[in-house]
């Protein structure tokens, strides 16, 4: 038991009686944790105070390292740059060159096609409220959420019925309109 200190005490008890006479031995022991000095608390303290004062040195020498860079360098006068300036004489101005050619081709002429991207646009617009139109018209379609998008003449429906019927009505009304080339039906038969 290295760590530990062992206390014992040991009393002896004689009892005599006119016939007898007996003795007891009595034995106690203690144990103790044998302390070590520091605890580990006091080491942790003690180890964050040291790393406090390395640092507050660290930076102390540091400061005092850069005031006396700045002093010196306050000290020194600063080097003043040295520029060359050459002067050279001006050329004699001398008459731009002209240099005309003789007309052997006619002129380019710019033809300016009318913008085809503005009428798909208009045409689509057209579209949809045509789509809008006769989806409300239909009482078997009214209510339904059937939606479409109209894309250069393409259309594409999106919703929920509830008949493979409904869903292909809707696609054969749509697809019936001027203008419209192609139908991509992506109705939900929900029943």
């Amino acid at each position: 038991m290295a760590y530990e200190e062992q206390e014992a005490k040991r009393s002896r008890v004689v009892v005599e009686t006119p016939t007898a006479r007996r003795e007891y031995v009595q034995t106690e022991s203690s144990h103790t944790p044998e302390r070590s000095g520091i605890s580990g608390g006091t080491v942790g303290v003690i180890v964050v105070l040291a790393v406090a004062l390395v640092t507050i040195l660290v930076l102390f020498l540091m400061n005092g390292q850069q005031s006396e860079t700045s002093d010196l360098a306050a000290q020194q006068p600063a080097p003043v740059p040295q520029t060359t300036i050459i002067q050279q004489p001006a050329p004699a101005q001398q008459p731009p060159v002209i240099v005309q050619q003789p007309a052997t081709q006619p002129a380019p002429v710019i033809v300016n096609q009318p913008a085809t991207t503005a009428a798909p646009a208009n045409n689509d617009s057209t579209i949809q409220s045509e789509i809008d139109k006769v989806l409300a018209a239909e009482s078997s379609l009214t209510g339904k959420g059937i939606t479409s998008t109209v894309d250069n003449g393409k259309v594409m429906l999106v919703g929920t019925v509830q008949t493979e019927a409904q869903k292909a009505q809707a696609e054969r009304l749509v697809s019936r309109l001027k203008g419209v080339t192609a139908v991509d039906n992506q109705i939900a038969v929900i029943p």
